[in-house]
């Protein structure tokens, strides 16, 4: 049965004040510092890449496995680039003085990870410590255009100085 006319008076909910343009101004102010919504970034570190080294070789950690495509987080520092800029790079736990690839006498570091720029990008100096962002991606790979064999790569990514 539908309300009458003085039942639905009875129902009202109260009227709210007016919105003043100064405060509606201040409230898409205030909700433009959130930021888009995007997926939560885990952090990772060179301690918890891999489970064990042995003979047989290495075995990603557990956590590892479970965030790969994932988001992910990381800090080090870029080995020296093979040239100013490029869409990649590889990340250390330590800086570098000489470039990796350079000497083929030079210790290649055992904790590293290749990371895939969205954009060519310029490059950082090695002695300065960054934060990579983007997808995690595990197991052996070639690059089609370097050639370059990965175990582990961070892709469409990002970094920031830290």
């Amino acid at each position: 049965m539908p309300c009458k006319p003085d039942e639905a008076a009875m129902l009202r909910i109260p009227a709210l004040p007016p919105l003043s343009r100064r405060d509606a101004l201040l409230g898409l102010a205030a909700a433009s510092l959130c930021g888009p919504a995007r997926a939560a970034e885990e952090t990772i570190s060179f301690d918890g890449l891999y489970k064990s080294f042995g003979v047989l070789g290495f075995q990603f950690s557990d956590r590892v496995t479970a965030l790969r495509g994932q988001s992910v987080r990381m800090l080090g520092y870029m080995a020296p680039p093979l040239k100013p800029e490029s869409h990649f790079f590889v990340l250390t736990r330590e800086p570098l003085a000489i470039c990796p690839f350079c000497q083929s006498d030079a210790d290649w570091p055992v904790d590293i990870v290749v990371v895939f720029m969205r954009n060519e990008t310029a490059m950082v100096s090695a002695g300065r410590k960054v934060a990579v962002s983007g997808r995690l991606e595990i197991g052996s790979a070639t690059d089609a255009e370097t050639g370059f064999v990965s175990q582990i790569r961070i892709v469409d990514a990002g970094f920031t100085l830290a």
